[in-house]
């Protein structure tokens, strides 16, 4: 069986990584309440593996073509994201 280049296997082009989290940002710009960002945001800590986070915030900091409003807002928020605060947590709904 052929096995993928280790260029490949190592890593998402950023063209694919840009093309995902565009697609994740549309979804998220559709949902109501305003948190689009934040939201791609975390769906990327929480879904996309440690290497494609690492890789598109490379692609950011080169100036980030190609991707939406949205999921450059998403990408500011992982690039200045403190692992200790964890964008994921909710706060507790309301007791009453």
């Amino acid at each position: 069986m052929p096995r993928a280049s280790p260029r490949l296997r190592g890593s998402m082009s950023p063209d694919k990584l840009v093309m995902m989290a565009n697609q994740i940002s549309r979804f998220f710009a559709s949902q109501p309440g305003g948190q689009a960002a934040r939201q791609v945001a975390d769906h990327i800590l929480r879904f996309w593996e440690p290497r494609m986070r690492a890789a598109m915030l490379v692609h950011f900091a080169a100036g980030g073509v190609g991707l939406d409003p949205v999921a450059r807002e998403a990408v500011a928020l992982l690039d200045h994201h403190d692992p200790a605060a964890d964008l994921h947590t909710r706060p507790a709904a309301p007791s009453g």
